[in-house]
């Protein structure tokens, strides 16, 4: 799968983590930055992830932050994103299985280390659900 990655220096730690796993696991993954912990603004690092996946250039975004509300924020002013932010497994299910979420928005500062995998993993193999959460979604894309 070709999946986009960005961060924002309060997520760095944990994208240069899920970088290496997603690459191990086969992905193919473009990293749009940041490239240390030194502070930058984060809407310059999140956009371009939410803009490739919306054009169809990646199956799916990943977007961290300190708690990844304004990364979700930020991919999901961009239309036909669907970003969601999982603090566990169970978030993650739910924000694929019911929102059909194409962006994971994570805070490492919130996010306990030893679950991120089994966030990612769960993210990403989770089928949506469809049915009554299809309806749903077509009511927030609707005009």
């Amino acid at each position: 799968m070709k999946i986009a990655i960005g961060s924002d220096h309060a997520g760095f730690r944990y994208k240069e983590l899920l970088k290496r796993a997603l690459l191990e696991r086969g992905h193919e993954v473009t990293d749009f930055g940041t490239d240390s912990e030194a502070a930058v603004d984060y809407p310059i690092y999140i956009r371009p992830v939410a803009l490739g996946v919306a054009r169809g250039e990646f199956a799916r975004g990943i977007v961290l932050g300190g708690s990844g509300n304004g990364e979700a924020i930020v991919a999901n002013r961009v239309p036909g994103i669907r970003a969601t932010v999982a603090w566990n497994v169970e978030s993650a299910r739910a924000g694929r299985g019911h929102n059909d979420s194409n962006v994971l928005a994570l805070g490492q500062r919130f996010v306990a280390e030893g679950e991120l995998m089994a966030i990612l993993d769960t993210w990403l193999e989770t089928p949506f659900e469809g049915g009554r959460h299809l309806r749903r979604i077509e009511l927030i894309d609707k005009p």
